[in-house]
Parts: structure tokens; sequence; C-alpha cells
């Protein structure tokens, strides 16, 4: 996209309506677009996310585009509806595009079909990766996308690994968050309070950290998101198991929420995710807060330095964590000034969010 051709329309593409990291990423990109006068649509499912988008910016609804919760028959109905959402989202694709004259940035792997079915041709279509490929459904979607996606530009080394393997040009443009701030005040908090955020879904792992406080009574959860939709029925196993008597009055369901207020009010940030992930914000804010992280152990943006790191999966090795966490003030005050310093360093938002529109519209910098 030349610097003489800015009124040429970017179309930005995201799987779901819900706005958590991800989503947050493209809103900074759409928001970074409108005031450099660039023409910008979105397409996705109506919900938080197309709520918050700008008054410039079109919103053109599409299904929902991923699989959930599903499990046996249901699953297999499930990925059939699926297709046929890539089917209708590629429709309304289609009509955005034919002027051939528009840069398609694709937000989410599980878009990149309905992209592909458009006939989004290679040279103007971007994958922004944000997630790391881990299951065969995901590298199957990526091959696939190879038909439209000419490069990607991945938010996390982790994440652009795979994609790489894959054949993709694969540039690497880490995320931020707004720097400086002020740290979380240090209280000495009884009970101690733990708190999760993200979208509540059985990869992000709540389950396992209910099962990790379970034998650790002086502690309270805070459980931080909205479900995603076809996993009511895992948040109703959480509120089930978080009523049991050795949870019982000691799990809290917060909803949505803003998350530097929220986890100001913690004393631990737990991403406890199963499936690998790129880099999740809600770490990078914690450390911005100086509040210690403990995380399961996949790279991008906890590892050993600035976060204490555990097994997937693994409600034994998490309660350990937490325990030595919340018994050492001096392992504490290490990860506050480690996590601040990486985040100064790394992560400010001022720096990382042009770095990252640069890598995804490198004609539009002047």
């Amino acid at each position: 996209m030349a610097a003489d051709s800015r009124a040429r329309r970017v179309v930005f593409v995201a799987h779901t309506g819900n706005a958590s990291g991800a989503e947050k990423v493209m809103l900074d990109l759409v928001g970074l677009a409108v005031a450099r006068g660039i023409r910008v649509e979105v397409v996705c499912p109506a919900g938080p996310l197309s709520a918050r988008l700008p008054a410039e910016v079109g919103h053109v609804p599409i299904p929902e585009l991923g699989l959930t919760g599903q499990r046996g028959l249901a699953r297999c109905g499930a990925a059939l509806v699926m297709f046929w959402h890539w089917v209708l989202a590629a429709r309304a694709l289609r009509g955005l595009i034919r002027d051939g004259r528009t840069d398609v940035v694709v937000n989410s792997t599980m878009a990149l079909p309905a992209v592909a079915l458009s006939g989004s041709r290679r040279r103007s279509t971007i994958w922004l990766v944000h997630d790391v490929l881990a299951s065969t459904r995901q590298f199957a979607v990526a091959r696939l996308g190879k038909l439209t996606a000419g490069r990607a530009v991945a938010v996390s080394e982790r994440a652009a690994a795979p994609v790489r393997a894959l054949g993709y040009p694969v540039e690497v443009a880490w995320l931020g968050v707004p720097w400086p701030v002020e740290p979380a005040p240090v209280v000495a908090r009884r009970p101690a309070v733990i708190g999760i955020l993200g979208v509540i879904t059985a990869w992000k792992g709540q389950h396992v950290l209910l099962e990790a406080v379970a034998e650790l009574p002086e502690l309270t959860v805070e459980i931080a998101g909205t479900a995603l939709p076809g996993d009511e029925l895992y948040l109703a196993t959480l509120h089930e198991r978080a009523a049991a008597p050795d949870l019982a009055g000691r799990v809290r369901f917060v909803g949505q929420v803003d998350a530097l207020s929220t986890i100001r009010g913690w004393d631990v940030l737990v991403s406890a995710s199963v499936l690998p992930e790129a880099g999740p914000l809600v770490v990078l804010e914690a450390m911005s807060l100086g509040v210690a992280v403990v995380a399961t152990d996949h790279g991008g943006n906890a590892t050993d330095d600035v976060a204490l790191c555990v097994r997937p999966d693994d409600p034994i090795a998490l309660r350990a964590a937490l325990r030595r966490l919340l018994d050492d003030q001096g392992l504490r005050d290490r990860l506050r000034d480690a996590g601040r310093a990486r985040v100064a360093a790394r992560h400010d938002r001022s720096r990382t969010l042009p770095r990252l529109f640069a890598a995804v519209f490198p004609d539009a910098v002047d």
C-alpha cells in the first residue's frame, strides 16, 4: 500500500465477535490506520468487538467461524456448520474485495479459510498470527491459508516458528501495553487474591487453577472474562466445581472487566493455558503493574526470568508454584522488578504499535 494510495480500503477479518487479546491488538491497528487517513472496514461477528469499532469504521457482520467446546457427534455437526459459515463469510468478503484495490488483514487462524474462499489475492493479504499452531486442525487451516496469504506477521517468535516452517514469509513484531503505568501497591492481603483473566474456555485452563487452589484454603480466586459461544457448559462446570466444599465461598466470577484496574487488586496473575499461546497481553499487563505471574511454560511473554513457569495442565505443579510465590516476598519483589523492566525495554506500546503497523503495512509508512 504505497504512500500515494492511502485512499485504498483495508479490510480486517476476525473469526469471533469477542474482544480479547488478539482483537485488542486489531483494534489498535484499526485506530492507527484511521488516524493515518486509511479507509477501514472490519468483517467479524457482531459482539463486543464490533461495538468497540471507531465510528469511521464500517462493520460487515458474519457468523462465528471457529469451533469451541463441542464434543463427539456435536463437534462433527459443528464442523459442518463452521464450513457453511466460512462460505457465508467468503460471500461477504467477495463483495468488498472485487475492486482489486483492497488489502486484507486476517486477524485469526480460523478466518483464513473464509478469506481463501473469497478469492483474495496473495499479494494483498496479510495473516496477523496471534496463535501458536499446535493442533492438526490448526495446521490444516494454516496450509489452506497459503492459497490466500502472501506473508505473515507474528506477535512473537514462538508464534512465528511453526508458520515459518510451513513456508510463509514471516516477520516478528512484539506486542506492547501502555507504559509507563503506576505500579500496583504492595498490600498484605488476607486472604491473598489469585486472578485469571481471559475468555472462559477449556484451553485457557480455568479448571486447572481451581484444582490447584482447592488445596490452598488460604487463597481466594477471581475468574475474569466471559464464555465463548459453545462454552456455556464449561462455564457451568466451573461454577459447579467452585461450589464444592473445598472451594465454596473462595471463588468469584467477575465477568468482563477493565484489565489493569482489576489486576491491580490481585496478588498473583495466573496464565494457565493448556495449549500454547504466543504471548498473552494479560501477562504483559500484569508485568507492567509489577503483579507476579505464574504461567504455563509455553514461551512467549512468560519466561523464567520474569515469571514462575509450570507444566501445562498440571494442577500440582501450579499449586506448588503458587505456594512458593506467596511464601517468598523476596521472589515476588524480584519478579515485580524484572517484569516492569521487561515491559519498559521491549513492550512499550508507544513503540511496539508503530512497529507492528509498519510490519503489516510497510508501504503506508512515510
